[in-house]
């Protein structure tokens, strides 16, 4: 059974989805660090023309169109609006909140995608899946806690950003399939670059950046472009219901660097909502009648 070549690409999906949830960590982590000393307009356009240009020339080297006809489509345009929404807010819930609850929080998104194509795309979903998902907002619920004591604003940056990605993953999944992984990625980081231009505009800071903000930037871009193409290999390997759980250990990783890296110290509400968000997701992903749907990215 080992030796199957089922068993194999099994395996391969989830070593690379591993290593995906890993470098968004470690990519988060950085950008996190980096913003202590560069505006976050600034260190998202230097995060979006390194991962631009890496892609740009893993394009070259693979002889792919820079401005491919499939570009120019509905889908794409929602996948663009959608990316800078999702990468945007969630720089902006990583600085302002605890890393580890704001990846929480993330963790919904692959339950949003299911309902988003329930809604949009006419998917049929069981009752037992929407008790699930709503066991899983009510995770979110957990986390960001809507009261007048607990609740931290930021926290809806992370609400906003988790809608964003869902909204890309679905977008991805009606754009044309001659688009290429690296395509996609050039694209996907160069909106980036305008919306960290207009952020930079609007907080019209001063700053000097020094060499180890600098070097932040560039182990976040190196990280963001490892974990693109990592996720991307990871979802086309083996099978949905098998390799897509183990996109929830971004949230481990994440609890990890949080706590060894910026001594964050998460309470029992937020680690309880941690886990109804990850069972709820978990169940679905399990589930073999609703695998085409998460079959998009997640970053």
């Amino acid at each position: 059974m080992k030796n199957t070549p089922e068993y194999s690409a099994n395996y391969k999906g989830c070593l690379f989805m591993l290593l995906a949830m890993a470098a968004f960590s470690l990519e988060d982590m950085f950008i996190k660090s980096a913003v202590e000393v560069v505006p976050l307009g600034y260190a998202i356009l230097a995060f979006g023309l390194g991962g631009a240009l890496v892609f740009f020339g893993l394009m070259q080297f693979k002889a792919e169109a820079t401005v491919p006809e499939d570009i120019r489509s509905k889908a794409m345009l929602v996948r663009v609006i959608c990316e800078i929404i999702g990468r945007s807010f969630f720089a902006l819930a990583i600085i302002l909140m605890p890393l580890s609850s704001a990846s929480a929080i993330l963790q919904a998104t692959p339950l949003v995608v299911v309902l988003g194509a329930a809604v949009y795309m006419n998917e049929k979903i069981s009752s037992a899946h929407w008790i699930a998902i709503i066991t899983g907002f009510i995770g979110v619920l957990m986390i960001v806690r809507p009261g007048p004591d607990d609740f931290n604003p930021a926290s809806l940056f992370a609400v906003a950003s988790t809608l964003g990605f869902a909204g890309r993953d679905l977008a991805t999944r009606a754009a044309s399939p001659k688009l290429s992984n690296y395509q996609l990625g050039f694209y996907g980081f160069l909106v980036l670059i305008a919306s960290g231009a207009c952020l930079s505009l609007i907080e019209d800071k001063a700053f000097a950046i020094d060499s180890s903000s600098a070097l932040q930037i560039a182990a976040a871009i190196l990280f963001g472009v490892i974990a693109y193409n990592a996720l991307t290999i990871a979802m086309r390997s083996g099978s949905i219901s098998v390799v897509a759980p183990f996109r929830y250990s971004r949230v481990i990783f994440a609890l990890i660097l949080g706590i060894v890296i910026f001594d964050e110290q998460p309470d029992l509400m937020t680690l309880s909502g941690t886990f109804v968000i990850v069972s709820s997701g978990i169940y679905i992903l399990y589930s073999r009648r609703l695998k085409r749907v998460i079959a998009g990215g997640n970053g």
